[in-house]
């Protein structure tokens, strides 16, 4: 696991260490199908527009990480033809929500 990828799980994280790199392949694939753009508009709050094929994936997903890490917020809404997920921490977390966003941005379509 890299560091950019331990910032993914501080310490109010319950996931257990072996698990993590699995979770990080989750959100790579993820990242990976069906992200198309994700905008950051706010230090707290960052929107992932996704392919609503991948709906049940995406909810599944951050329904499993919300358990681990309490401190994410994730509202899904359909946005003409665009699946669009608002991902929310608090202030004290936003060092965890730049680098989910990086690693978004590294899968994004150019």
């Amino acid at each position: 696991m890299s560091t950019d990828d331990l910032l993914w799980a501080p310490e109010a994280c319950t996931l257990p260490t072996a698990e993590r790199p699995l979770r990080v392949a989750e959100f790579d694939d993820l990242f990976t199908t069906a992200l198309r753009d994700q905008q950051r508009l706010s230090p707290t709050l960052l929107r992932w527009h996704l392919d609503p094929a991948a709906e049940a994936m995406a909810r599944n997903l951050t329904a499993r990480e919300t358990g681990c890490c309490s401190f994410f917020s994730f509202a899904f809404t359909t946005d003409g033809g665009a699946l669009r997920v608002d991902v929310e921490v608090p202030a004290t977390q936003v060092e965890v929500l730049d680098a989910l966003a990086d690693r978004a941005a590294v899968w994004m379509p150019r």
